[in-house]
Order: C-alpha cells, then structure tokens, then sequence
C-alpha cells in the first residue's frame, strides 16, 4: 500500500472516530480530560491504521506512519468540530452512553 492509501483511509476512520469516541467520554469531564482522551484515541486508531493498510513492515517507515497519524487527529478533531459537535449527535451519543445516576461534581 502507498502512503497516500494510508493517509486517506487515515482520514475516513478519522472523519467517523468522534462517533466512537463520544461513547467513552462522560458529559461531566472537563474539556482538558474530553481532549485527551480524544488525542490518544486518535493515535491508537491512527496505528491501527497503519497496520491495517500498510502490515507491520510499514512501521520501519516513520514519515508515512507519522503523516497516517497526523491526518487520523486533524480528520476526527475536524469533522468533531465542523460535523458532530454542532448536529449534536456526538454530545447525544455521549450522554445516552453515560451511566444514569452521576452528577457532575460527585
């Protein structure tokens, strides 16, 4: 596989990671923890991808890996912001998976 296949595939599952995301985060979080999280996902699936497309071998090559890595973070932080945040389905998907019965602040 090429680096380009990598960094476009890097990006779709970067554009739909929000989603999946939002089903860990808890609304109560405070912004900093809801962005870490949100950074460390993306780097997981990030290598995830890399092995998904390039095989292990693809990790010898450090600039495609980094630049996979880099459009997973920009596409989900991205498509956070420009899509689910604002059409409130990654919010919703965050409080219907939250469990009942916990306030923020205790």
């Amino acid at each position: 596989m090429s680096t380009l296949d990598s960094i476009v595939t890097g990006s779709a599952v970067g554009a739909f990671l929000p989603l999946l995301t939002a089903i860990v985060q808890r609304p109560q979080w405070s912004v900093l923890t809801k962005k870490i999280v949100a950074v460390v996902t993306a780097l997981v699936a990030g290598l995830l991808t890399v092995a998904a497309v390039g095989g292990p071998e693809q990790f010898q090559h450090g600039l495609p890996t980094l630049g996979t890595l880099a459009a997973v973070l920009a596409a989900s932080q991205s498509a956070y912001d420009l899509i689910w945040k604002p059409t409130t389905i990654a919010p919703a998907i965050e409080a219907a998976t939250s469990p009942k019965g916990t306030a923020a602040g205790q």
